[in-house]
């Protein structure tokens, strides 16, 4: 599980330093995701199945949502087509699938390497236990969590109103 964990770090930071140096918001995305998905990996790796799959509803699935909703938003008419096919000519997407590749691997490796299910992880996180965690210790820190995502939510409201626009 040690290779898992060092194999999923890595792509993680490769794939977020594209994420930094891309100056196409659309391929950061992309990048993004996979650098999201690859920490989900090393959740995995580090036998916490619960916060892995967490780290990929909440964050991956979440960012594809807000992306939808921010083009939604923008209302950009057919006028900004021609650029989108520009913007995801097919050698764009190398990059972002060679790296989702590369974690699809290892987590095949993961899940048929041990077929007695040894070794995953010597301990395994449930949900209560995560549960108790987020609503014990961490209570404030998650409650400021959800102040700054209804900051977010209310600004994006604000710059996309048509009011704003005129």
């Amino acid at each position: 599980m040690e290779f898992a964990f060092y194999f999923a770090s890595g792509i993680a930071v490769v794939s977020t330093l594209r994420v930094v140096t891309n100056t196409n918001p659309i391929h950061a995305l992309l990048y993004l995701i996979i650098s999201l998905i690859a920490v989900a990996m090393t959740f995995f790796a580090l036998g916490a199945p619960f916060a892995g799959a967490l780290e990929v509803i909440a964050y991956a699935g979440a960012i594809m949502v807000l992306f939808v909703f921010v083009v939604m938003m923008l209302n950009l008419g057919p006028a900004s087509v021609q650029q989108e096919r520009n913007w995801l000519k097919p050698g764009i997407w190398a990059g972002p699938v060679i790296l989702a590749a590369l974690l699809l691997g290892e987590l095949l490796y993961v899940l048929f390497a041990h077929q007695s299910g040894q070794g995953i992880g010597q301990t395994t996180v449930g949900a209560k236990a995560v549960g108790i965690s987020l609503f014990g210790p961490y209570l404030l820190v998650v409650e400021l969590a959800s102040m700054l995502l209804l900051a977010a939510a209310v600004t994006a409201f604000h710059l996309g109103r048509n009011e704003a626009k005129e």
